[in-house]
């Protein structure tokens, strides 16, 4: 028996390769002021109670104990944040909800060469049910043989420094994301298709610039880099190269003109699956095709030539900040850009559109490091995990909308987010919303052959509202919807919502009590009934 939650709306952020910054923009700011560090370990006492509303009528109680620490450290030289929680779930009567979970997040830099030299890493930990869509479900209460976890991590330098007039930006970065998943058996038609696996990711740029008035009345500017991933299920390979020259025409001081042209290679390979004596491919013992290692590679995706974008920036103030191009690339129509807007130390929105090509772990990888460094994790009010967001100075950024689709397929992402955040007296709120579409890519004469076109499409929207009652009490309440749309002949469509309510109350200096409701309901075309559930929690933190 399984009672599933989906993540709350998260944020898929890509990188647009090959589409640098405006020269005239500013440094990345860092903290001016001395080390401030921040560490808060903690233990919980819980219990649970469940209960299925549908499609079966049952309860069940278990106890969960927990340990965490959430620590931030802000300096001049080095910052980054780390939301870090083991918990240990206990069924009574049932092994079913008995599970042992590792859940966080954690992002920041250190100075190499002050003000000019950093290394940024960042790493993720979560757990979620996948079902037959290859949509991806946040499944907390379900024992340790049924769930899937998700990791992800990254590293590498970042270089913002000048010789002479020449600014000079460049980075690289090297990512690894693994999904651990004892069921992984989603199908396309009468064709298996694996669910992802694991890939390692590398990805490098350099960009020489001179900003305008410095050197001539226009900035001018000069890059390239190259993205790769390696994905094991069936040898998948993305290779992105690309060189390119662009200008910064000031329109006036706070609105400029840019442009861009360059070349670009893309491919995107694979190998077929081990086929038995009829053909048939073979599955491997966790559910996923093995790989014929011995099969010729396969290309699924060949374009090389000539690609260009013309945009605008605009940056009326330090709160206000608009970029948006259009070009070609991939062959075809591309369109990126983002939106910041600060009106005021209260309240702030972010939006952009996406549009790039890679598999799962390169949208993972790019998104945690898109990822603030200094935040508060967001994390579900009655289990404790991890929801995919973080709160900072910044608004809100999410990852959890990287999870929609688990499939293994390399595909092509575009999409928009958009978040806004305000506080209002004692209270914080804020709403976010995204679309999310991926076409797959696959190579003919292989076992993915069926994938090649299939559109995944999900729209997703969460909001929240926390805030004090009083000086010893507190409030979080949130909702979320989220809609799956997949594009497989046997997929079908999957909608998911739900909303909580918790209440936490200090005792003493360091112990407080905390309580908690929440529903949640899944409506999905593979199930003849739809999944619902209510729970309740009441239990105890101590804070050292």
């Amino acid at each position: 028996m399984r009672f599933p939650s989906l993540i709350p709306a998260g944020i898929a952020v890509l990188t647009a390769l090959g589409a640098p910054a405006a020269a005239w923009a500013q440094d990345a700011e860092r903290p001016s002021g001395g080390r401030v560090v921040a560490v808060q370990p903690y233990i919980e006492v819980s219990q649970i109670f469940l209960a299925e509303l549908s499609p079966n009528d049952d309860v069940l109680t278990y106890t969960q104990v927990a340990a965490g620490v959430d620590a931030s450290i802000a300096g001049r030289n080095n910052g980054g944040s780390v939301s870090l929680r083991y918990e240990r779930n206990i069924g009574y009567g049932s092994d079913t909800v008995d599970s042992d979970t590792i859940s966080g997040v954690a992002r920041g830099y250190m100075s190499i060469v002050p003000n000019s030299v950093t290394f940024e890493a960042g790493a993720l930990a979560s757990r979620t049910t996948i079902d037959g869509s290859g949509g991806s479900a946040v499944n907390p209460l379900v024992s340790e043989d049924s769930e899937s976890r998700i990791y992800s991590a990254y590293a590498g330098p970042n270089v913002h420094t000048r010789l002479g007039d020449v600014h000079v930006n460049a980075l690289g970065r090297i990512g690894y994301t693994r999904v651990e998943s004892p069921d992984a058996i989603p199908v396309i038609g009468a064709e298996p298709l694996d669910v992802f696996d694991e890939s390692v990711t590398y990805q490098g740029e350099v960009h020489l610039a001179t900003k305008p008035g410095e050197v001539l009345p226009i900035g001018i500017g000069l890059g390239g880099g190259i993205f790769q991933e390696d994905v094991s299920n069936l040898d998948q390979r993305v290779r992105d190269a690309h060189v390119r020259a662009d200008v910064t025409v000031p329109v006036t001081p706070t609105f400029a003109v840019v442009a861009g042209v360059g070349y670009e290679d893309v491919e995107i390979s694979s190998r077929d699956a081990v086929r038995d004596v009829n053909g048939i491919p073979v599955l491997g013992p966790d559910g996923r095709l093995i790989t014929d290692n011995s099969s010729p590679r396969q290309i699924a995706y060949q374009v090389d030539g000539l690609i260009w974008d013309v945009g605008v920036v605009w940056k009326p103030s330090r709160r206000t900040a608009l970029e948006a191009h259009v070009g070609r690339r991939y062959d075809s129509t591309t369109y990126y850009g983002s939106f910041a807007w600060k009106p005021n130390s209260y309240s702030q929105f972010n939006a952009s559109v996406y549009d790039g090509v890679s598999g799962f772990g390169g949208v993972m990888t790019n998104s945690l490091a898109a990822l603030p460094t200094e935040f508060e994790a967001v994390r579900n009010s009655l289990t404790g995990d991890f929801s995919g967001c973080v709160a900072g100075d910044t608004g809100s950024s999410c990852v959890g909308g990287v999870f929609g689709s688990v499939r293994s397929a390399v595909f092509r992402a575009r999409g928009v987010q958009a978040s806004y955040s305000r506080k209002v007296g004692r209270f914080n709120t804020s709403i976010g919303a995204g679309y999310d579409r991926r076409k797959f890519i696959a190579a003919p004469g292989t076992v993915l052959e069926a994938a090649n076109g299939v559109v995944d499409e999900s729209y997703y929207l969460a909001s929240s509202v926390s805030g004090d009652l009083g000086q010893n009490a507190g409030f979080t309440v949130s909702s979320y919807i989220n809609w799956f749309d997949g594009g497989f002949d046997d997929a079908g469509d999957l909608t998911a919502m739900g909303a909580s309510a918790a209440y936490n109350r200090t005792i003493s200096e360091k112990l407080s009590a905390r309580a908690a409701i929440a529903f949640d309901k899944i409506e999905s075309d593979i199930s003849n009934e739809d999944i619902a559930a209510a729970s309740a929690l009441l239990g105890l933190r101590y804070d050292f």
